[in-house]
């Protein structure tokens, strides 16, 4: 579809309104081999995903070289570092998140075993310095190489060597969208205080709980724009993706450099559509975006004591207490959100949003989810509804103690 104009972009953004909310989520993981600890190359990746045909999934090329699979609404992609991504298909309950993550891991765990490979799911890459991470053959990180540090030092270490969990949630209208964007931009820091794990790199503590949060902090094209602690609406979402820089253009098969153009200039150009504009939002890296759907991206990988608990969290407040949850944050000071936003990667749950710490505010937020999970009443086969999967932020909570924390008690 042509885009001629921003109303054009505002009406992409309208026509991702849905009347049935579904719950996406994707997960990153690491890949290392067993008998070196480093990390695994292009070629045992490939095995990988060889191996995974097995399970129903089909190979994704690009020109001869496998870089995906694909089943059903599912995919597996390739990170620059060979970092394995599970994007989930459209999930209506969070059992349904948790048992389609399960079941890729099993099969994971399977071809892994079969190559002498192990995975770990954790926010940084805690062994392997940067210079020694492979890479493999998907054209756009050539370009993403080449233009990412010249406005981020770190945006290398964010290819490379970090793994998250992103969130992608649903919105019925552009009101609904309105709150759903404000409480996630909010929470930022308490999201990324709550379930920060990565604290360690090269074999050494940083002093910084999420260090990864460092990193998406000091990348090109991140962060937190003030925008986004305003009231964000579609016009305001379109006006900021039409002025933020292309990464690159994708013509004729290629990947090239975009030479500081932005969307507003394809769109003067007449070469605007919805494929380049899909592309475009792809590329925006900061800790929430837009496209069809809303996207929160400011959480570490975890192992699977904590996998299903940031999308339980989160559902539970957006989908099942949107307004609840919306009441407790809307006074929330935007000095404070910012200065939070620089320090919770370092100080967690201590850090101070009106006069109280993220501490507080998570047990505050947890009862709420809970309630909200609660409300949505989904069963699994044992009759236990969604908040079974909110046990690991108890415990967080109960203790003061978060994955990093913990990490850091035991090294």
């Amino acid at each position: 579809m042509k885009i001629n104009s921003k109303e054009d972009v505002i009406k992409y953004f309208n026509s991702g309104c849905k009347n049935n909310l579904s719950i996406g989520v994707e997960n990153e993981k690491f890949l290392f081999d067993i008998k070196s600890n480093s990390r695994a190359n292009y070629d045992q990746i490939k095995n990988i995903l060889i191996y995974l045909k097995k399970f129903g999934w089909e190979e994704v090329y690009e020109d001869k070289n496998i870089i995906g699979l694909n089943k059903n609404s599912q995919s597996i992609t390739l990170e620059p570092g060979n970092q394995i991504e599970l994007a989930g298909g459209l999930c209506k309950n969070i059992h349904d998140v948790c048992s389609e993550s399960y079941t890729f891991q099993k099969q994971l765990d399977e071809a892994c075993e079969k190559y002498g490979l192990k995975t770990m799911s954790i926010g940084h890459d805690p062994i392997t310095d940067i210079k020694d991470v492979p890479n493999n053959p998907k054209k756009r990180y050539d370009v993403m190489t080449e233009e990412m540090p010249k406005s981020g030092e770190l945006s290398l270490e964010m290819m490379y060597q970090t793994c998250g969990t992103q969130i992608n949630l649903d919105y019925t209208s552009e009101s609904d969208f309105k709150k759903k964007f404000k409480i996630i931009s909010f929470l930022t820091p308490l999201t990324i205080a709550l379930f920060s794990n990565s604290p360690i790199k090269k074999n050494t503590p940083t002093g910084l709980l999420s260090y990864r949060s460092k990193v998406w902090q000091s990348t090109s094209r991140g962060g937190l724009p003030d925008i986004f602690l305003e009231d964000m609406d579609f016009e305001k979402y379109a006006d900021f993706s039409l002025n933020f820089n292309l990464l690159f253009l994708f013509e004729n098969n290629r990947y090239n450099s975009a030479n500081g153009k932005n969307f507003q200039d394809l769109i003067n150009e007449q070469k605007a559509n919805s494929e380049n504009f899909q592309l475009h939002l792809s590329t925006i890296f900061t800790e929430l975006r837009l496209k069809k759907y809303i996207e929160l991206r400011s959480i570490d990988a975890c192992e699977w004591d904590c996998h299903c608990a940031s999308p339980a969290f989160f559902t539970g407040l957006l989908y099942g207490a949107l307004d609840e949850t919306y009441d407790l944050i809307k006074n929330w000071n935007k000095l404070d959100i910012k200065q939070a936003y620089t320090t919770s990667y370092k100080d967690g749950l201590n850090v101070m949003i009106n006069e109280k710490n993220l501490l507080f505010w998570s047990k505050e937020l947890l009862k709420i989810s809970k309630k909200g999970l609660e409300k949505r009443s989904y069963l699994n086969h044992k009759k236990n509804n969604e908040t079974v999967y909110l046990k690991n932020i108890e415990n967080i909570l109960l203790n003061n103690l978060t994955k990093a924390q913990q990490t850091l008690k035991d090294f």
